[in-house]
């Protein structure tokens, strides 16, 4: 007889939708995973990335046992070692490094491959123990927590959207990205008939499913908002009242914005004066509306400047004074994941290092305390990290050495000295919170790890006795790591009896805030360039790097191209379907070309986050891009300028 049971999930990946989930497991194996019907949020849908998570347990390419290095770095050659061996190593390798060089020459590197407190958490307990080197900074966003810091209001609880009169979507494919956002807006135009406009410069797969589409030339998104405010204020649209008790600069900033005229913006975007009026009669008018923003526009140089921007027009508007009003990027249920991470275990202060600069950390000869040890979980920094070829040249150092924890042999883990295999989510306990609503989940194992995989709270509660650290909280089981970071009023027992829990923060209001906020002093102007500008969108079927070895998902993408517009790819003699190679002063990279006017003029479209491995599909468009950050950190991947030319 079968036994056949349901086991209660979600998963952990780096997307604001956070999916609830139930594993269908058969006889100890998973057959299935569906998304939880009952949940708000879910609705008993998964995107296209992981309706089929139950393969990435089973895939032949999963990595089952420790690894030890044999040939050379980046190689990808290894031999099987056991846990005992693999940790020993670690160890013995960490401590040799502390006493020549101090405990802050080891270095932790995570981001959000699993946004599971534990998975994400538990191994910084090490690093905090050791007094090794801290982290800070972000991959995606630096510049949005950078006016978060700030004061700005960057979000509210986006089921409010369904009272939204105006949405526009800006920079974000949301039908690709966060596709149970869409579910708001669909709401929103039953109730209200609400108006959806896109402000991208690709039209995606959101752009074409909404009423209208603003093709706007990259770059220039702040420059379009100043446009906005300036016909807002020019032609008495705006809520001064609102505005004034908001803003600590409410004359700077009318002076800042008053040169942005809308023939002026009209030709800086790319796009007709009529249109650029037009939106700001709309956006003043709707009561209220709501600015949905992305990543993709905060990722240039003067990102802080587009999102300062768009906080000013909520405000100028007074739409933060309804539900379903503001400025959405970014919200969260209101949990300390980072409680998990035990920083209070640190012997004192220590330096900490950008985790979106590992190149420069790797790579600086003049850097005091060089990093010296590195130890890699929830990330593929090889392919996703800015100027990604000096990303790879400090991991081929023969005096770095690096251990890498993940489910495959990705390309940063082709670099590592050890390589540990990870649970997947389907194999270990977690809770995950979320940054796109306000849901807590639970995430209990539906199987018993395959192989030798061991959850990160496992590997952290190994390692520790091998390194002196006998705190109470390195023997804390993963219950016991995740219990740390809920909320007065919620235990851990109520929570996987739930399976989930709304724990919404309070609503913003700027007015009431106690410190007004600065809108002007940003620079909006775009960075020139006679060369074309290369994005990166992410992909519909990828999350990042992740998914990228999976047949399914790699036979729904297709093969990588170069999207052009037609345009610039007359001017250049090239044609539709001919090998093409993208250029600039880091490298080169080839790829076929296609031809559309699904992208504006004067920037190229190159989908998705590629592995080395296999060959044919290696276009690694992180190869190309610059070691530049906003003043707030953010890594500028799209102040990317390339040539493109026939292949030889």
């Amino acid at each position: 007889m079968t036994d056949a049971r349901e086991v209660k999930g979600c998963c952990p990946l780096d997307c604001q939708d956070t999916c609830a989930w139930t594993a269908h497991v058969e006889d100890d194996r998973v057959v299935g995973v569906k998304g939880a019907k009952d949940h708000p949020f879910t609705r008993g849908v998964l995107c296209a990335k992981v309706n089929d998570y139950q393969n990435r347990i089973y895939a032949s390419d999963r990595l089952l046992h420790p690894l030890r290095r044999t040939g050379e770095k980046g190689s990808g050659t290894f031999e099987r070692i056991s846990w005992d061996e693999a940790l020993d190593t670690i160890a013995q390798r960490w401590k040799a490094i502390i006493e020549s060089d101090g405990p802050e020459a080891l270095m932790p590197l995570f981001y959000l491959g699993s946004m599971g407190v534990v998975q994400r958490h538990a191994l910084m307990r090490l690093f905090h123990g050791l007094g090794a080197s801290r982290l800070h900074g972000e991959v995606c966003g630096a510049s949005m927590s950078a006016l978060w810091a700030e004061g700005h209001p960057v979000g509210f609880d986006p089921e409010e959207i369904v009272d939204s009169k105006l949405i526009i979507l800006w920079g974000v494919n949301m039908l690709s990205t966060c596709h149970h956002h869409w579910q708001l807006i669909k709401e929103a135009r039953s109730r209200h008939g609400t108006r959806v406009i896109c402000i991208d410069p690709r039209r995606t797969r959101t752009a074409e499913q909404c009423d209208q589409h603003i093709a706007i030339k990259p770059g220039s998104d702040a420059i379009l908002a100043m446009g906005i405010a300036q016909i807002m204020l020019e032609e008495g649209l705006a809520d001064l009242d609102y505005f004034r008790a908001v803003a600590a600069d409410t004359d700077a900033f009318a002076e800042q914005v008053k040169p942005w005229t809308p023939d002026r913006v009209a030709e800086a975007c790319g796009m007709e004066t009529e249109t650029v009026v037009a939106l700001a009669r709309e956006f003043a008018a709707a009561d209220p509306a709501v600015l949905r923003a992305g990543v993709a526009p905060q990722q240039t140089i003067r990102g802080e400047a587009f999102v300062r921007s768009l906080s000013a027009l909520a405000s100028l508007a007074g739409h933060w004074r309804k539900p379903g009003g503001g400025l959405f990027i970014f919200d969260a249920p209101a949990f300390d994941e980072f409680a998990a991470a035990r920083d209070d275990l640190a012997p004192g202060e220590t330096r900490s290092l950008d985790l979106s600069a590992l190149g420069p950390a790797l790579t600086d000869s003049t850097m005091e305390k060089p990093v010296k040890g590195l130890m890699v979980w929830c990330m593929n920094p090889a392919v996703v990290q800015v100027d990604s070829g000096k990303v790879r040249q400090g991991l081929a150092r023969e005096d770095l050495f690096t251990v890498v924890l993940d489910h495959f042999m990705t390309d940063t883990a082709r670099y590592a000295d050890i390589v540990l295999p990870a649970t997947t989510q389907l194999e270990h306990f977690d809770i995950v919170g979320a940054w796109g609503h306000h849901y807590l989940s639970i995430n209990n194992p539906a199987v018993t790890p395959q192989g030798e995989a061991k959850s990160h709270g496992e590997v952290m509660r190994l390692l520790a006795p091998r390194l002196g650290l006998d705190h109470p909280a390195f023997s804390e089981s993963d219950e016991e790591i995740a219990a740390t970071t809920l909320p007065d009023g919620l235990d851990l027992e109520t929570l996987r009896e739930e399976g989930w829990r709304k724990l919404s923060p309070p609503r913003p209001d700027p007015s009431r805030s106690e410190t007004k906020l600065r809108f002007a002093g940003d620079d909006p102007e775009p960075v020139p360039s006679d060369a074309l500008r290369l994005l990166t969108p992410k992909s519909h079927y990828f999350l990042n790097s992740s998914f990228a070895n999976m047949p399914r998902q790699r036979k729904g993408e297709g093969p990588p191209s170069l999207e052009m517009h037609p345009v610039d790819a007359d001017s250049r003699g090239l044609v539709d379907g001919q090998a093409v190679t993208i250029r600039n002063e880091r490298g080169a990279v080839q790829t076929a070309l296609q031809v559309s006017d699904i992208i504006t003029p004067g920037a190229v479209t190159l989908v998705g986050k590629w592995w080395s491995e296999p060959e044919e599909t290696a276009v690694l468009a992180n190869m190309l891009t610059p070691s530049i950050w906003s003043a707030g950190g953010q890594p500028a991947y799209n102040d990317t300028f390339v040539d493109v030319e026939a292949a030889r």
